[in-house]
């Protein structure tokens, strides 16, 4: 059963006046505390009718909203609970609660490092000690991925402010083929993840052209208050509509890529597709099926179609299909 916010607060009112054994409560009574407290809310006055009342009971004392609540009629007017120490809010949780409790906790804890989540963190901690103490001798049902060790993850929080407060940051940026790092006076614009790895993206100060750094890169970062903050007005949907991954290049490398699937990964690929623009072009007697998407030609798009090895079959373009067939060929000669 749906909760609506005015029968929400209606049934904690209910349960409230009930609890106080220090009265005798009427129906009248009930209605008047109901139209007292949906009146602080809004402001108004608010109707509730003696039906609504008594629906609300009905309701409290069913199984429907899970409250069971041992409501009884005493002199023929008056109601109370026949539990004392009952309440509403003392309801103990389902199993499936916990269950949803539980998978929530363990996607929040993702971004546990992100300032954001501050002011949430003790909460966090009594929800987690409540799971724990009612269901401890339960397994996770979720499991995320998430690499713990991966360098950077620090970074995270301090580069969220960054942007947020449109810093300009000297950053100590090493890649992968560089044999020495560099400073990079950047304009950082916004957070990505693929693939559990971070990357935060924005500007170089010399030029407007937009940079992808990975986080595990950056050996150091210093901020400059003084250099003018740029803004390149990204928008993160429309930045990576035609993009796998992080690595954004021109509309010359903007494609259709063709591919083909055998009967075996078919159904993998048709229900995980590689990208949004995916369509299938043909299906084939054998089982297999042809694929197309319309995406940049970048790296994580070559990493994807060799993930699948001699299951998939680059049909066009030309150029991409001859870069698989090299690196296939590479990958023989390694195993001869």
């Amino acid at each position: 059963m749906a909760l609506n916010k005015n029968a929400l607060i209606r049934y904690k009112t209910i349960d409230k006046c009930l609890q106080n054994n220090m009265r005798d409560w009427t129906l009248e009574d009930l209605i008047d505390a109901c139209s007292d407290a949906l009146y602080d809310l809004a402001g108004k006055d608010v109707n509730v009718s003696k039906r609504t009342i008594q629906l609300d009971l009905q309701h409290m004392r069913g199984d429907a909203l899970g409250y069971n609540a041992p409501i009884e009629v005493y002199e023929k007017k008056y109601y109370r609970y026949s539990d004392p120490d009952y309440s509403i809010t003392n309801i103990p949780l389902t199993e499936n609660d916990m269950s949803v409790l539980s998978e929530t906790m363990d996607m929040l804890k993702q971004f546990q490092d992100f300032s954001l989540f501050d002011e949430f963190k003790g909460v966090f901690q009594k929800l987690e000690d409540k799971i724990y103490t009612q269901r401890h001798h339960k397994a996770a049902v979720i499991h995320l991925d998430k690499n713990a060790n991966l360098k950077g993850l620090e970074l995270l929080d301090e580069l969220y402010q960054a942007i947020l407060k449109e810093v300009v940051l000297d950053l100590m940026y090493q890649s992968f083929k560089a044999h020495a790092p560099s400073m990079i006076k950047f304009h950082p614009q916004l957070l990505k993840e693929y693939n559990n790895r971070w990357f935060i993206v924005g500007m170089r100060d010399e030029n407007d052209k937009i940079l992808t750094l990975a986080l595990d890169r950056i050996l150091g970062v210093d901020y400059d208050f003084k250099s003018r903050y740029k803004s390149a007005h990204l928008d993160a949907d429309a930045y990576y509509e035609h993009t796998i991954g992080v690595t954004v290049l021109s509309n010359r490398e903007l494609q259709d890529v063709v591919f083909r699937v055998d009967r075996d990964n078919a159904p993998y690929v048709v229900t995980k597709p590689f990208h949004h623009s995916q369509k299938i072009l043909e299906e084939h007697d054998d089982g297999s099926v042809t694929f197309q998407i319309h995406a940049h030609l970048n790296y994580e798009l070559e990493r994807l179609l060799l993930g699948f090895g001699e299951s998939l079959e680059v049909i066009g373009p030309k150029r991409l299909r001859r870069r698989m067939r090299s690196k296939f060929k590479k990958a023989l000669q390694s195993y001869e």
